[in-house]
Formats: C-alpha cells, structure tokens, sequence
C-alpha cells in the first residue's frame, strides 16, 4: 500500500492542533510539510519554528520539502526542527549531491525533489544518493491545482531508472492527487501521495486518507 502523506499547507491553521491530531488518529503515514521562501516560488509558507510547535503533538513522520533559494544554508535548522525526510529542489543549486550528503550526515533522510520541466535523467548519477525522489506533479507554489497528465511517463522512468540502478529511493507524488487518479499513480510506480486540498477539503477527512491509503489495492 502506498504511505500517504497529507499536506499541511492545506490545513485549517486556525485549528492546527485538532488537525494534526486527526492526522495522527488516521491512517496517514507522513505529514508533509512545504516551506517556501518566496524567491524559488511565488508564496511563503512557514519555517523551522511552525515545524518545531508541530512536532511536540504530531506522532507520525515528518517529511519536510524545501522550496527555498540556498537550502543548504538551513540543513541543521530543519533538523532541529524536527525533520526525518528533507527534500530539496534539483533546480536550486549547482551541488547538489554535497547538499544530499550533508541531509544524509544529520541523520535524516535525503529527499531531491524535480519540477515538471525537468527530466529525470537528470538524476540518474546521483540516485544512490537519493532517498526520497519527489516527482512534482504541479508548478510548485501553490496548493490546489491541476493533476499534470505528463508525470505519469516520468513516474514510469523513474521507476525504471531506480530498479535498473538497484536503488531503495522512494517516489514521491506532489500535486492534484485525488481519488480519482490515486491508483492509476500508484500503478504507474509511485510509493508515496502526497494529498493536500484531496483531504483538507473532504467532509470526512479520515475517510479520505483512508480511501488513498487503500489505491492501487
């Protein structure tokens, strides 16, 4: 079954507290935290000091993606804050793989994340490096947009990429992921949804995820 991580971008943070608790009650198995500065994308998020509130009630995963210029500059930071994945963005720099062996020295989990528009072949020399691939499925920067139907072809290579390569990295699923096309991703290869505005917005969030949790079956 795929671990579903849902997005807290797309919370009710007027109601933080109950809505970590309804995740940590579900059938969820990460939460999935965006933080954007801005710069990389048009939006801001929040930063270490949210996380680290969240941390002392959530009880689940913390995945943590990085949509900020020069992420190298806040490794430590985040892991302070409490991040056991922490994902960074292909397109923000020019060494990378220092970046991801910095991630992995912390003691957490390295995620690479690649927009739409960039190729997965860009990473096949450094998938070893990897733990995490989070394939986006949307322009990033805001929650709530539309599912892009070319992410299935890259899901499809990277899945391929990574069995030839005898990698453990995960795939990672971020944007318009819906019940509606939740079990064609996950057979396309996908190990990990991420659902925002899909749980957020459900009038039985629970069931929801549960539902997520239970494509591709």
């Amino acid at each position: 079954m795929p671990i579903i991580a849902p997005s807290m971008l797309s919370a009710d943070f007027l109601n933080l507290g109950a809505e970590i608790d309804m995740i940590n009650d579900s059938e969820a198995d990460w939460f999935h935290l965006d933080v954007m500065d801005g710069q990389f994308v048009p939006n801001i998020s929040y930063g270490m000091s949210i996380i680290a509130q969240m941390k002392k009630r959530a009880k689940k995963t913390f995945d943590v993606h990085l949509m900020i210029e020069q992420p190298e500059r806040y490794l430590a930071e985040f892991k302070k804050a409490g991040a056991d994945y922490l994902t960074v963005h292909h397109e923000t720099g020019y060494h990378i793989h220092r970046t991801l062996t910095s991630i992995r020295a912390l003691g957490m989990k390295a995620g690479l994340a690649i927009n739409p528009h960039t190729p997965v072949e860009m990473v096949q020399d450094i998938i070893h490096d990897i733990d995490l691939l989070l394939v986006m499925s949307i322009s990033p920067g805001f929650g709530g947009q539309q599912f892009l139907p070319l992410t299935f072809r890259k899901i499809r290579e990277a899945k391929e990429l990574i069995t030839k390569a005898g990698s453990n990295t995960l795939i990672e699923i971020d944007g318009g992921v819906t019940l509606e096309n939740a079990t064609e991703i996950i057979a396309a290869g996908a190990d990990v949804l991420v659902a925002g505005n899909t749980v957020f917005s459900s009038a039985d969030p629970k069931a929801t995820i549960k539902s997520l949790k239970q494509a591709g079956k």
